[in-house]
């Protein structure tokens, strides 16, 4: 029997002491143990900050994001590795794969987030603030990671992805992480970890795992730390008082075990297929990894007068599960975590049973498929009735965190909002209808409590992720006894890991602090043309300023002959009454063709193809007569990847438009976007830039 490892300090070391041991969750024979006592926890977070963090902080955006999907790439090569070891933990090959591979999915998806920041190691949040009347003055905000480390402390449920869907994100934010998994099943997250660190991926100091009791972590943290916890509620709220982290005002993300509910839309007969998608996802999220999601149904609510037909169809659907070993044959439900969880969650089922009667399924009689019967901590589904959901309230305070949920009817879609309020805040709420009128009224009615909301009907069922499928793009938290955080989210998931700080000066200093052109700050002159330069060359502020051009009546009918456009504005000047235009007057995008009329630069050169277009307004009225002219200006840089070894070096220049009439008044402003060659320069050269490459 072997004793778990923890990687601190740049090295993998046993704990002292024998441990706990740790077993099979099917059979009961003893795994291995887990400790780390002994190990000094404030010098592991102090190497987290200034070696992992400081090395990723250095680093931009698009380079951590890259080092995510290398990481992704190598982990996946080696994912059939961890099957076995999740067999363990009493986990199916299904449940497996939503840890071990939606895990390493969510390295992928934030690689690709990286395209959403710059190519630097700090974003600019927002839009600029102006402060002064002569716009001298600006503010703006800045993100920049935090200097300390993210500190995860996970459930024993999925000891993959719940250490990759944290780290991803704080990876990408340039934070460093320690991770401490949920002792009972750490051993599965040490073998992904010894992986990654045998990998070389990391910085070192980027990922450092802990495997037993963390005893006094939290009394050293500091304000620049970071602290994440999945598990009970009653667990968080104890960490989170911890006298250390409110005296250095830590931030804390809870996502707690919460009472998730479905709701079957009162439109929804037998006959429609809505009905046999509800059966399916309520027998789905009750089984999958034997019930031990915190995003797992809890509290069925259905219309009082197919209560009746709900409560057998689904204890049909039920009774083809096979439970058991997960290496056995024909198994869809494992084991529990383990003999705690088991006795943990058949306390609870009694506790329910004051208030309900369990229609489906025993506590004490079940014939679990391969494993060993009394060493093993299997379960059948149970399924729960309450008659009365709005008298007994046990069912919308106590969960069975296993196979476990309650039916109960409601009567009107009113009631069923309040019924899923009474969990006091989920993680997630579903709803089957094919009514989208209903959907509206109780996603309106019901968001408040929740933190995700699921519709399904028979249009977006097959394409689903499902009910309890957290998306690595979305928020995954909620309200109330759902612990109040957020996790993933997209960029609003790196936001937890960064500092946002508000800047204020001139435009032309806020550009070079933020390498974003801020408007009203002083021109540079590029020498020559904008696009006669590479993407190396180009500066920030560099400003073309061109030749101008006056409007013509031809120019607006031709236009609208050669677009089709004939609004009224642009072709009848007897329709004007009542308008805000004086006279007809030009198209908008005609002004913009024009302005690029005046910008471009024909000639064959680093400029390889406008890719795209933000931002763009229509600012004043321009009528024939008019001349307008362009001042065009580096605004941002986003150096790109090569494709593969044939492809050429490019990155993407953001350009500002900013079109002027001749009282010098701006009529549009634009950010045009063009793809421009990067000059590839002999590595060994003492002036390379590979940067982007």
């Amino acid at each position: 029997m072997y004793k778990v490892g923890n990687y601190v300090l740049g090295s993998w070391q046993d704990g002292q002491g024998d441990g706990k041991i740790l077993r099979d969750a099917s059979t009961g024979e003893a795994i291995c143990t887990a400790t780390c006592d002994g190990i000094d926890l404030e010098k592991v977070l102090e190497y987290g900050r200034e070696k992992g963090t400081t090395a990723l902080s250095k680093m931009t955006f698009h380079e951590r994001g890259r080092m995510l999907k290398q990481l992704a790439l190598y982990l996946f090569e080696n994912k059939d590795h961890y099957y076995p070891i999740s067999y363990q933990t009493g986990a199916t090959k299904a449940d497996s794969w939503v840890d071990i591979e939606g895990g390493i999915g969510n390295l992928f998806a934030n690689a690709s987030l990286r395209r959403k920041f710059p190519d630097q190691p700090y974003f600019m949040d927002g839009e600029t603030a102006p402060l002064s009347k002569g716009g001298t003055f600006i503010g703006h905000h800045i993100m920049v990671p935090k200097r300390g480390v993210a500190i995860h402390i996970n459930a024993f449920n999925f000891p993959i992805w719940g250490m990759l869907e944290k780290c991803a994100v704080n990876w990408l934010a340039g934070v460093a992480a320690v991770v401490k998994p949920a002792t009972i099943t750490s051993f599965l997250t040490e073998a992904m970890v010894r992986d990654i660190i045998k990998s070389g991926i990391l910085p070192e100091g980027s990922l450092q795992l802990l495997c037993g009791s963390a005893r006094d972590l939290l009394d050293y943290v500091d304000s620049q730390d970071v602290v994440t916890f999945t598990g009970s509620a009653e667990t968080g709220r104890y960490l989170k008082s911890n006298k250390n982290m409110i005296n250095n005002s830590v931030p804390f993300n809870m996502e707690a075990d919460s009472l998730n509910c479905i709701v079957l839309g009162s439109d929804v007969t037998p006959e429609m297929e809505e009905y046999q998608i509800f059966l399916k996802e309520v027998r789905r999220e009750m089984t999958t990894k034997c019930g031990q999601k915190c995003t797992a149904i809890r509290r069925i609510f259905v219309p009082a007068d197919i209560l009746e037909k709900v409560q057998n169809d689904l204890s049909r659907e039920l009774s083809k599960t096979v439970y058991g070993d997960p290496r056995a044959e024909g198994v869809r439900m494992g084991a529990l975590a383990g003999k705690e969880q088991q006795k943990e969650v058949k306390d609870k089922v009694l506790a329910l049973a004051e208030v309900s009667n369990v229609v489906y399924g025993d506590l004490d009689t079940f014939d679990p498929v391969g494993g060993d019967r009394a060493g093993g901590a299997f379960m059948s589904p149970i399924l729960l009735r309450n008659d009365f959901p709005f008298k007994n309230m046990a069912t919308h305070e106590i969960e069975a965190f296993g196979p476990v949920s309650t039916i109960m009817p409601y009567d009107s879609l009113k009631d069923a909002i309040k019924l899923s309020q009474l969990g006091k805040g989920s993680l997630v709420s579903s709803i089957v209808t094919a009514d989208d009128t209903i959907a509206r009224e109780y996603v309106l009615g019901a968001a408040s409590h929740h933190g995700r909301i699921l519709i399904l009907n028979r249009t977006s069922a097959k394409e689903s992720t499902g009910h309890g499928s957290p998306m690595p793009l979305l928020v995954h938290g909620g309200p109330g006894r759902a612990g109040g955080g957020e996790e993933m989210g997209g960029v609003r998931g790196v936001k937890h890991y960064m500092q946002r700080c508000a800047i204020q000066g001139s435009p032309t200093t806020i550009t070079e602090v933020s390498q974003v052109y801020q408007p009203g700050s002083q021109y540079k002159d590029p020498g020559k043309h904008l696009f006669r330069k590479s993407f190396n060359e180009l500066v920030i502020g560099e400003t073309v300023i061109t030749h101008k051009r006056t409007i013509t009546e031809a120019d607006i009918v031709n236009f609208a002959n050669v677009s089709w456009d004939h609004f009224y504005a642009h072709t009848d000047e007897t329709s004007l009454d009542g308008t805000i235009f004086e006279k007809r007057v030009a198209h908008g995008y005609f002004i913009l063709s024009a302005a690029a009329g005046l910008f471009v630069d024909p000639g064959k050169g680093p400029v390889l193809l406008n890719y795209g277009l933000e931002e763009c307004r229509f600012m004043k009225p321009v009528y024939a007569g008019m001349t307008i002219g362009v001042r065009l200006t580096v605004k941002e840089k986003i150096a790109q990847e090569k494709r593969d070894d044939e492809d050429f070096a490019k990155g993407i220049v953001k350009f500002y438009v900013d079109v002027y009439d001749e009282t010098d008044e701006t009529v549009a402003i634009a950010t045009i976007l063009t793809m421009v060659r990067i000059d590839e320069i002999d590595p060994d050269s003492n002036n390379a830039d590979t940067k982007g490459r």
